[in-house]
C-alpha cells in the first residue's frame, strides 16, 4: 500500500512539474530572444529540482524506530548498587539526583539490619542528611502480612527513590518478597525513579540471590536464591576485595553458566541504566562473565571508576578520547585452551 502510494505521489509531481514546463515555453514565445534564452536557462535547472521533489518519498512513508527493551537491565528508571561501607560523597550525591534532586520523597528500608524496630532516628539516616537529602521516610516491618496492606505501601507510592541498606538480603526475600510491597518498590522504577542498595541491598537487585543462606553469608548458594530481580540473570556480589572475596561467585558461574557474576568493593558503585553501567566510587568492580577470559585462564576482571559495560553485549570499555575496550579480557569461554 505503501509503495503505491508512493508512486502516486511522485507522478502527480511529476505531471505538475511538466506542466509548468510547458506553460512557461508557451509564454516564451511572446519573449524576445535574450529573454528567451534566460528563461531556458532558469528552466534547465528547475526540471531536475522538480523531478528530485517528484522521486523524494512522500512523508507518511517514512518508519519510526523503535528501540528495543533491555535484555538485562530495567526499561525504566535507574539502580545504584553499592558494595557496602558506602561513604563517598559522590554516591549520594548520584543517587539523590537520579530521584530528583533534595527534596525529592526517598524510602529507606532498613530491613536487612535484622532490627525489631526502626524509625526517623534511625543512625543510617545521619549520611543522607548530611549529603542533602530532605525528605526521607523509613519503611521497616517483618510481618508478610502486614509488608502486603495498602496502608504499609503507601509511601512507596509517592516515592521517587528506594534505598535498601545492608544485613542480610534473605530478611528482605522473608519480609517482602512476593508480597504488595515488592511490587511497589518495582512500580517505583517501573515511572521512572530509582533503586538503590548497599551490601544485603546491593545483592537483592539480582535474580540471583548470592550468600542467601539463613545460617550464614559464608554459603555462596544457599536456601534463598531467588532476588528481586532488577538485573536479569545476574548474581551480584558484595565487599568483594576488602574481605577477600574476590574468588567466589567463580563457583556461582559455574554452577549456573547462564548467569553473569558482578562483584562490587566497599564504597563503590554501578549507576544501572537501561543494559548499561558505569563504575563510580572508591575502588572496583569484578566481572565473571564465562565467555570471557583474561590471561591464560582468569576468570574474571576489573573495571575501575569511570568504566562502562554493556549488559546485554557482555562488553566492558574505558574512557579515554573515544571509548575503547578494557585491556586483557579475551571472549572465550571459561576452560578453553
Amino acid at each position: 500500500m505503501l509503495e503505491n502510494a508512493r508512486k502516486l505521489v511522485m507522478g502527480r509531481r511529476t505531471a505538475r512539474a511538466r506542466g509548468r514546463v510547458r506553460l512557461a515555453l508557451a509564454a516564451s514565445a511572446k519573449l524576445t530572444l535574450a529573454a528567451k534564452l534566460a528563461l531556458a536557462a532558469k528552466l534547465a535547472l528547475a526540471a531536475p529540482v522538480a523531478l528530485a521533489a517528484a522521486l523524494a518519498p512522500p512523508a507518511f512513508a517514512q518508519v519510526e524506530q523503535v528501540a528495543e527493551a533491555p535484555l538485562v537491565g530495567p526499561a525504566n528508571g535507574s539502580l545504584v548498587i553499592v558494595g557496602g561501607a558506602m561513604t563517598s560523597p559522590e554516591i549520594y550525591e548520584r543517587f539523590i539526583e537520579l530521584a530528583g534532586g533534595q527534596d525529592a520523597h526517598i524510602v529507606m528500608i532498613p530491613t536487612a539490619g535484622g532490627g525489631e524496630e526502626y524509625d526517623e532516628f534511625y543512625q543510617g539516616l545521619n549520611a543522607w542528611r548530611a549529603n542533602g537529602a530532605r525528605n526521607l521516610t523509613v519503611l521497616h516491618t517483618t510481618d508478610r502480612a502486614e509488608a502486603d496492606t495498602e496502608e504499609f505501601v503507601a509511601p512507596l507510592r509517592s516515592a521517587a527513590g528506594v534505598f535498601l541498606f545492608g544485613g542480610r538480603q534473605w530478611r528482605l526475600v522473608d519480609a517482602y518478597g512476593g508480597t504488595r510491597t515488592e511490587r511497589e518498590i518495582r512500580g517505583v522504577l517501573d515511572r521512572g525513579g530509582v533503586i538503590g542498595g548497599s551490601s544485603a541491598g546491593a545483592s537483592i537487585q539480582g535474580s540471583y540471590l548470592v550468600r542467601g543462606d539463613t545460617r550464614t553469608n559464608e554459603i555462596m548458594m544457599g536456601d534463598h536464591e531467588r532476588g528481586f530481580g532488577y538485573l536479569r540473570n545476574v548474581g551480584i556480589d558484595q565487599h568483594v576485595l576488602r574481605r577477600n572475596r574476590q574468588f567466589d561467585l567463580i563457583e556461582v558461574i559455574e554452577a549456573h553458566p547462564e548467569l553473569l557474576g558482578i562483584g562490587l568493593d566497599e564504597n563503590t558503585a554501578i549507576v544501572v541504566q537501561g543494559d548499561e553501567f558505569e563504575v563510580i566510587g572508591a575502588s572496583y568492580a569484578i566481572i565473571y562473565d564465562n565467555q570471557a577470559t583474561t590471561g591464560e585462564s582468569g576468570r574474571f576482571y576489573f573495571l575501575a571508576p569511570g568504566d562502562r559495560y554493556d549488559l546485554a553485549r557482555r562488553e566492558a570499555t574505558r574512557p579515554s578520547t573515544t571509548l575503547r575496550s578494557v585491556e586483557g579480557v579475551r571472549k572465550r569461554p571459561w576452560g578453553e585452551r
